[in-house]
């Protein structure tokens, strides 16, 4: 069953999505360009009796998330780049807890406070853990206004699932930009918290759970990076997700994630009218990194395949699509950062030179 449409921008939108799938508890300190997405929290959680902080800091809102993961609720933080390195520590904790919780970054240019502009510098940060220790988050990375809608109760659930944190990777283009989004239906699955017999609840006649990343007596940390290597493993093999675009017969591939894919795919359309054989590769789940489909497409022994890759960073995810590749097939790349986002006129200019 669906609804009609309505216009809400990307932030507004994964904010909406969260009070939909249940979110219980949101903390957040502002931070250019998702500041309309704590605002609309700071609205509706209220009006449907959930819970919102606004905390004194980065820091202090992560922490929170900790607390009331531990406890059994579904909840959520959102930031942009420099509020999410500042998250990092929490994170790691988060993950060698096992505590489910879904974190948002509106990414913007960077380093250090860098600009207020859309990049995807953060990619290194989201897929390669941020924090210390051996772990992974679960990324998910929206091209849309109603991607993003989508992404978040599937973020939800596959962060229940596996009890680890996911990640919604956005950028300021799609935090900002307004589309007209569909309020999709979605099953008691990613509506609904599944049950969570290892969270504190107090005990209540039964034997108390422990939830900590502190493992003090030797051999016990190992024995847990095990458990969650296993755990990362399997998620390898089960949560590749991306989207392809007139791949069956071509020759050049583009490969772009989030706003940028918007780019690439017009840059196929341009380049198929002038009798190029051109395609698509959208990775959705930038990790797992969807290594599987590189291999079904370099099956194919075209003597002519190569790839491009185009991202708002000088070649982060590029390094997933070498690997993916593994010297199979050429691939070049084109990028910018610190806010500048790449053309589909410069892109066609690199891929016909």
């Amino acid at each position: 069953m669906t609804s009609k449409k309505i216009l809400l921008t990307g932030n507004e939108a994964i904010g909406e999505a969260a009070i939909r799938a249940g979110c219980d508890f949101y903390a957040g300190y502002p931070i250019t360009p998702q500041n309309e997405l704590i605002a609309y929290m700071a609205k509706r959680m209220p009006q449907e009796n959930r819970i919102f902080v606004q905390a004194e800091s980065e820091l202090a809102a992560i922490s929170m998330l900790m607390g009331a993961s531990a406890s059994g609720k579904r909840v959520m933080t959102t930031s942009s780049s420099p509020g999410i390195s500042l998250k990092q520590e929490g994170i790691s904790y988060l993950s060698g807890a096992q505590l489910p919780a879904l974190i948002v970054n509106i990414m913007r240019g960077g380093p250090g406070l860098g600009n207020i502009a859309p990049a995807q510098s953060d990619y290194f940060q989201a897929t390669r853990g941020g924090g210390h220790g051996d772990y992974h988050s679960i990324v998910l990375a929206p091209a849309s206004v109603q991607e993003a809608y989508d992404l978040v109760f599937l973020g939800f659930a596959l962060s229940d699932k596996y009890r680890m944190p996911a990640i919604i990777l956005g950028d300021g283009m799609l935090g900002q930009m307004m589309e007209p989004l569909q309020l999709t239906a979605y099953n008691a699955y990613q509506l609904t918290a599944q049950k969570k017999p290892w969270a504190l609840t107090g005990c209540k006649g039964r034997r108390p759970n422990v939830l900590k990343s502190l493992y003090m007596q030797e051999g016990e940390l190992e024995e847990l990076n095990k458990i969650l290597q296993k755990k990362y493993d399997q998620i390898k093999r089960k949560e590749q997700r991306f989207e392809e675009f007139l791949l069956d017969d071509s020759e050049i591939i583009l490969v772009a994630y989030g706003s940028q894919a918007r780019v690439a795919r017009k840059v196929v359309e341009i380049l198929r009218k002038r009798g190029k054989r051109a395609g698509l590769l959208r990775p959705i789940s930038l990790w797992p990194f969807p290594v599987d489909v590189f291999e079904k497409l370099l099956k194919r022994k075209k003597e002519n395949l190569r790839f491009f890759v185009t991202e708002m960073s000088y070649g982060q995810m590029l390094e997933d699509v070498q690997l993916s590749v593994n010297g199979r097939s050429p691939i070049d790349f084109y990028g910018r950062s610190g806010g500048g986002i790449p053309t589909k006129e410069e892109i066609i200019k690199r891929i016909l030179s």
